[in-house]
């Protein structure tokens, strides 16, 4: 994809992609990250530690653990691809917002959702971040003319039904904070895409 301008690199992409990775290489070399009871220790996200201990910190640090490798490069081949498309879109602070703050959203929601269970889930992942991504890519084409460079609306609804539907149909996949993030990436992007669409009427 050609880039534009240096200003549009998609530079915070690749740091969150490589601090993934860092990560769970660290990770990986002092224990094991499918084992739940040492990514709890890590940093995963876990209800009654959150909701009755107030470690609310787990809401982020999740955000950077996964559970062995193909959970870690299934969601970063997803975000190498998208988040560069949406950092040169948007820019790199704002594609930095959204990402953390919809993986945020996502976190929420499947926090709520765990509330009462009779077993709480373990929960790690960049995917509720990912899924923020490609909604704010859909909602970047709907204010713009239904595309992202070569990404339309209706590719974009495409591939986030599909992965949607991957979620529900495979056994231990934290399908609510995919949603949370997907919604999370539409509201979000939807005020930066408004926000651009007003800036540029404003110089015409």
């Amino acid at each position: 994809m050609k880039l534009e301008n240096r200003e549009n690199a998609p530079y915070v992409t690749v740091l969150f992609v490589s601090v993934n990775i860092l990560i769970w290489l660290v990770l990986e070399l002092i224990g094991d990250t499918q084992d739940s009871y040492f990514m709890i220790a890590h940093g995963a996200a876990y209800q009654p530690y959150i909701t009755e201990h107030g470690e609310y910190f787990r809401l982020l640090t999740c955000m950077f653990l996964h559970f062995g490798a193909d959970h870690l490069m299934n969601n970063m081949l997803v975000l190498g691809v998208t988040g560069i498309r949406l950092e040169c879109t948007i820019g790199s602070i704002r594609f930095a917002i959204l990402y953390l703050c919809s993986g945020l959203c996502g976190n929420i929601l499947s926090l709520y959702q765990d509330i009462g269970a009779m077993e709480p889930a373990v929960s790690a992942g960049a995917s509720g971040a990912v899924f923020g991504v490609i909604g704010g890519l859909l909602a970047w084409a709907v204010w713009h003319r239904g595309r992202v460079g070569t990404l339309t609306t209706k590719g974009l609804l495409g591939m986030a039904a599909l992965s949607l539907y991957y979620g529900f149909s495979t056994s231990g996949v934290d399908n609510w904070g995919h949603i949370g993030g997907l919604l999370g990436g539409i509201v979000i992007g939807s005020v930066f895409a408004v926000g651009a669409r007003m800036a540029h009427s404003g110089r015409e």
